[in-house]
């Protein structure tokens, strides 16, 4: 215990010589000296491995090791030196609050970094809103608002390439967005993670890692922290169904297109079609997981992550449920005089949705997939390699 205690001493010294660092990173640089002494959680996640090859702690350290953390809580848990400590230590709030620090430092523009504070519940709903109310006026300014039966025929209201010159540039901007942000981040972490060159295997390992949900399993395999400290799979378990079903959307969307450019079939699609079955699962899992969500956001303690955030998870939950929620509802009034009206709130929430993409929470996805990505270089190094970058 004495040793930790100085340890404790020595944390409050490097805190303090931070310099420019922000104060979250300064505070992770503080608990992290303090863990790496105690090594208690080391086998938890990927953030206590990488925490013990370094002797001291770099702002790209700091970014890279918090964009690892999956924010299961179970260190915070186990940790006797949790709040309310004198010398609280609680990592996971800790690294929340640097994550939501980098996504607006490495945001492209820069200039639009400040988006990711604004882009709340309210915001995006207005924004989705709004852009649905500009479609409502369009449609009922040419009599299509109400009408019908129209047997499901959306180009009939709005023509495919209409929705094209509407949507490929929002999508666009959000790709490259992200892809400028993520490769400023992987360009400042590269040397703090031994700065050697990715292979293949690190890809598969990372992806293998992104796709199981390998680290959201509270570091012992059955699940994170509730409300009353029991392990549960629920946020593992509305994670992949929020990401599956974003995917198979996705690839709904992807197929519909080649199958309109390439062989000629024009959609509206209908079951057994690919397209409409990949749409149809995506749906239903896209709805129950962002459900699953919100109710699991509404039941985790303060403690456990950064609260200045929490309009922002808000924003994006509500979005992707309002969009998995009109669409279905779109399929399945397809043929009465409400086809309009959902097409309308359909499109304005997966307008928004894009429109959103590079300043809320999905960037968070794309981070930890890159610092994935290093950490998987990072692991086949000798531990030496990076402790000499300090």
């Amino acid at each position: 215990m004495q040793a930790l205690d100085s340890l404790i001493d020595d944390a409050r010294q490097v805190a303090a010589g931070q310099g420019t660092a922000s104060h979250a990173v300064t505070e992770v640089a503080r608990q992290m000296q303090i863990c790496n002494a105690c090594r208690y959680c080391e086998g938890f996640c990927a953030v206590f491995p990488a925490m013990t090859r370094r002797l001291a702690f770099s702002p790209a350290d700091i970014h890279y090791m918090a964009n690892l953390c999956h924010n299961c809580g179970a260190c915070l848990h186990v940790c006797e030196y949790a709040p309310p400590h004198e010398s609280p230590v609680n990592v996971t709030q800790a690294m929340a609050q640097v994550r939501g620090e980098t996504y607006v430092a490495y945001a492209w523009p820069a200039s639009l970094g400040q988006l990711y504070k604004r882009n709340g519940l309210a915001v995006s709903l207005a924004l989705a809103g709004g852009l649905a109310l500009f479609l409502v006026l369009a449609l009922a300014l040419n009599g299509s608002l109400w009408g019908g039966p129209l047997q499901g025929n959306f180009y009939s209201l709005f023509p495919h390439k209409l929705l094209v010159l509407m949507f490929a540039p929002v999508f666009l901007w959000a790709v490259l967005a992200l892809g400028i942000g993520v490769a400023r981040f992987l360009h400042d972490v590269s040397p703090a993670t031994t700065g050697q060159a990715i292979t293949g295997g690190d890809a598969l390992q990372a992806t293998h890692d992104v796709l199981k949900l390998k680290y959201l399993d509270g570091g012992h395999g059955e699940g994170c922290h509730n409300d009353d400290d029991a392990y549960t799979l629920s946020r593992r378990r509305a994670h992949h169904l929020t990401f599956y079903g974003l995917i198979l959307c996705f690839a709904a969307t992807g197929l519909a297109t080649v199958y309109h450019y390439a062989f000629g079939w024009h959609a509206p699609y209908d079951l057994p079609s690919l397209p409409k079955l990949l749409g149809v699962v995506g749906g239903i899992s896209l709805l129950l997981g962002t459900a699953g969500l919100f109710r699991l956001k509404l039941q985790r303690p303060p403690q456990h992550g950064d609260v200045t955030q929490t309009p922002m998870d808000y924003g994006f939950i509500a979005l992707l449920f309002l969009t998995s929620a009109t669409g279905l509802l779109l399929w399945l009034a397809r043929a009465t005089p409400a086809l309009a009206l959902l097409l309308a709130l359909h499109l304005g929430g997966v307008m928004a949705f894009f429109a959103t993409l590079p300043y809320g929470k999905f960037a968070h996805g794309v981070y930890r997939t890159a610092s994935l990505l290093r950490y998987a270089v990072e692991k086949r190094q000798p531990s030496s390699l990076v402790l000499g970058n300090d």
